[in-house]
């Protein structure tokens, strides 16, 4: 067996270790979700906390953890008699990504259950998990149905095995740790809320303390035991300390002075729901524990609200987590009353990058108002070939859109967009299982075994079920589609009241591809060429950061931003060969770029139609005359064509438009 990186042994990262104390010492509090960029120590940290959880008795030989002082009398192994048990250390599970259901949640033996009436079944991680940790690594790049999963287990304590009339019901009660770079993407707003507790974890950039790291981390590789040896004492130190936290954890006074704090501030920042409000209770009441006390304070709030309510805030996968923390320091200070014994409170073992101050967004870097009015004389009128290039603008509020879709049924994975042969869904119809039964179709099975019945010498009520008989169920569902944008940056687009509009409208779709669980790219086109300004990603915070800086200027090289797009759908079809593609394209329809730019655009497009690529032109020409060339660029591409206006859900253009192939 691996030994572990010690605990102790984790340079910085005091907010990070805190938490999972905290969750050590009250299991109550719900969990930790660990955001930070790529190594930075966050799985190290994660792995070596399973070694200071005291050990659990349980049931000898039971599957499922029972606790034998009072076992679930639902258990599948049970009923078990209460009585004496028999320690094991605590479980440290990891659900891998690309995790199936049936090893999530167990699998009935389905064969078993038909032909003998009896219930199989193999217990899944979930079981494992049970009272101990549950870890996945990259949490934001979990399969929706999966997340499904863990939503209800984590709501309710239990895991529920439903298959065709067969049913299996287990505790599950666990601490849920998850890791995740954000520029992967965001997590779901049902799962965000499901941890207890959030940390961003950032690498340091003191040279001394980036020294000590490499050091420590040299002679764990060189030799792992010798490492662990002597970090021992410092090990057990913390051990016995969270045993003691746990020990007084009951004793601890969570007053009303502190109660209108945790009321007040989770009220100031406009949290929803009040999960938040007992989170940090419970946080504050660790807090108090771990620090060998029976009263909650001012700085166990404030610590409380740092580490629980950052992911809260979040509106939207574009708002960056944090709390203002002079904001919080008014209210805690406004509603402290009598119950403040210090004046001047110690902030707490608040660490580096505790709560992370938000900055003002209408502040740019001198100052200035980065999404300054049109200078007199721009007009919103287009211009055809350009001037220089122009300062970014920002963008005008996002909508919500109507839904574009890709026609036909895909195979992708699991998503919200477009139809899909997928394992969830509705069921469509029947097939002879490839593999693993893992989705019964009951009535073509009985189907294929009832001609069967005699010859196999059938005498009793059972069906005689073999293997042969056994049926698939094929479903219907959504896939998620890799959306490409194509937009134009031009001198055409430059207006600034225009260009905000245009990007008002990216970003509203980029909200809606993070909804429907897409990838996006963008690629950009101005003055003499394209660039891929985001290459294919899950991170659609990511799309609309570039979005933002986006400048303007110069001519409209339509026909180099299809092909930089063609290429990049190329590499993207080896890499993800089931994922389909949705290309938007974002532009007036004007192309000036080049020789014979109106003819190379049309060949260009014409590319698309031939690959059978979905696509929708979004038609940003404004003003009194138009001339259609974004309508005629639709065309070209086999696509549809849709206006700023008609892109919104609620407007009077009427149904949804799906994006359809041109009939040959």
């Amino acid at each position: 067996m691996t030994t572990p990186f010690p605990f102790t042994a984790v340079v910085g990262q005091d907010d990070l270790r805190l938490a999972l104390l905290l969750n050590a010492v009250s299991p109550a509090v719900g969990g930790v979700l660990v955001r930070g960029e790529k190594g930075t120590a966050k799985s190290t940290a994660v792995r070596a906390l399973s070694a200071l959880l005291p050990a659990v008795a349980v049931v000898p030989g039971c599957r499922f953890s029972c606790d034998p002082a009072a076992p679930d009398p639902g258990c599948p192994d049970g009923p078990h008699e209460p009585g004496a048990g028999a320690e094991r250390p605590a479980r440290m599970v990891e659900l891998p990504v690309g995790a199936s259901e049936d090893r999530l949640v167990g699998a009935l033996d389905i064969e078993r259950a038909l032909a003998e009436g009896v219930k199989a079944f193999e217990p899944g991680l979930l079981a494992d998990a049970h009272r101990g940790i549950l870890y996945v690594d990259e949490v934001n790049l979990l399969h929706d149905h999966l997340v499904d999963l863990l939503l209800d287990a984590a709501a309710m304590g239990a895991s529920y095995v439903e298959r065709e009339g067969v049913s299996v019901r287990h505790a599950a009660r666990f601490l849920l740790v998850g890791t995740m770079n954000p520029e992967e993407g965001e997590l779901r707003p049902q799962l965000l809320d499901r941890f207890g507790l959030t940390v961003e974890v950032a690498a340091s950039r003191e040279p001394d303390q980036r020294v000590e790291v490499v050091r420590r981390r040299l002679a764990y590789d060189d030799d792992p035991a010798g490492f662990a040896a002597r970090w021992a004492e410092e090990e057990a130190a913390v051990r016995a300390r969270i045993v003691a936290a746990r020990a007084l954890l009951p004793s601890v006074r969570l007053g009303d002075g502190a109660l209108r704090q945790i009321a007040a501030t989770c009220a100031a920042f406009e949290v929803d729901g009040m999960r938040a409000d007992i989170v940090m209770a419970r946080t504050a009441t660790a807090l108090a524990a771990w620090a060998g006390r029976t009263d909650v304070l001012a700085e166990d709030v404030r610590q409380a609200a740092l580490l629980a309510l950052p992911h809260r805030r979040r509106r939207n996968p574009f708002d960056a987590p944090g709390l203002d923390e002079d904001k919080l320091d008014e209210t805690l200070e406004e509603f402290g009353g009598a119950q403040d014994d210090d004046p001047d409170p110690d902030p707490g073992p608040d660490g580096p990058g505790g709560g992370g101050g938000q900055p003002d967004p209408g502040e740019g870097p001198e100052g200035g108002d980065t999404g300054a009015r049109p200078e007199a004389g721009e007009g919103g009128q287009p211009q055809p070939s350009g001037g220089g290039e122009q300062s970014a603008v920002r963008s005008a509020e996002p909508f919500r859109t109507k839904v574009l879709s890709v026609p036909g049924i895909g195979e992708g994975a699991a998503g919200r967009r477009s139809r899909a042969r997928t394992e969830h869904g509705r069921t469509t119809g029947a097939r002879r299982p490839r593999g693993a039964l893992t989705k019964l179709h009951l009535a073509a099975t009985v189907q294929a075994a009832a001609p069967h019945q005699r010859a196999r010498g059938r005498s009793g009520p059972g069906l005689v079920v073999r293997r042969d008989d056994l049926r698939q169920a094929t479903r219907e569902g959504r896939e998620g589609n890799l959306v490409l944008f194509v937009v134009d940056a031009s001198g055409s687009m430059a207006a600034r009241q225009r260009m905000s509009a245009v990007k008002g409208a990216v970003l509203s779709l980029l909200l809606d591809a993070y909804q429907r669980r897409d990838k996006v790219g963008l690629v950009t086109f101005r003055g003499t060429g394209a660039d891929v300004a985001l290459p294919p990603t899950s991170s659609v915070d990511a799309a609309a950061a570039r979005l933002e800086s986006l400048p303007t200027g110069g001519r409209t090289p339509l026909a180099a931003g299809l092909l930089r797009a063609h290429d990049v759908l190329r590499v993207e079809r080896l890499r993800d060969p089931a994922r389909r593609p949705l290309v938007v394209v974002v532009t007036d329809g004007r192309a000036t770029g080049g020789p014979e730019p109106v003819a190379l655009a049309g060949r260009a497009a014409r590319l698309f139609a031939a690959d059978g690529v979905a696509s929708v032109v979004v038609d940003c020409e404004s003003g009194p005359v138009r001339l259609g060339l974004a309508g005629q660029l639709a065309g070209e591409l086999g696509g549809t064509a849709v206006t700023l206006d008609e892109l919104r859900a609620d407007s009077i253009a009427g149904l949804v438009k799906d994006v359809q192939r041109r009939a040959a």
